[in-house]
């Protein structure tokens, strides 16, 4: 069993940046494909980020290529999504999940989640 815990989110004027850690425990960290997901309300989750074992292969969403970026340091069995020039529209509960999966963006191929950190964001 794996268990996520997120940190980092909070409110923040447009513009701004964010640093969101997500903290896990067992031992198998490094073996795992990392998301990052969001949920704004009304709406359904979506991927943001994901990041392989390495962190030689990262995607990015459209929405937030450019702005966010996604790292892991498997020795300290955390996985990061910085956030800059944040948007209104960046306003969601944010979930970090690791998937057993060589490589996966389906929110489905995704086996342990943590419980959300909320970030929003004014204009």
């Amino acid at each position: 069993q794996v268990q996520l815990v997120e940190s980092g989110g909070g409110l923040v004027q447009a513009g701004g940046s964010l640093r969101l850690s997500c903290a896990a425990s067992g031992r198998a960290f490094s073996t795992y494909t990392m998301g990052w997901f969001r949920q704004a309300p009304g709406l359904e989750r979506e991927i943001v980020a994901a990041i392989d074992w390495s962190g030689g292969r990262t995607y990015y969403a459209n929405s937030v290529k450019g702005r966010f970026f996604i790292s892991r340091d498997n020795a300290k069995n955390t996985a990061y999504l910085r956030m800059n020039s944040l948007k209104p529209e960046d306003t969601a509960v944010y979930f970090c999940a690791a998937s057993f999966a060589t490589w996966s963006l389906t929110l489905t191929n995704y086996n342990y989640w943590g419980q959300g950190t909320q970030v929003t964001v004014s204009s």
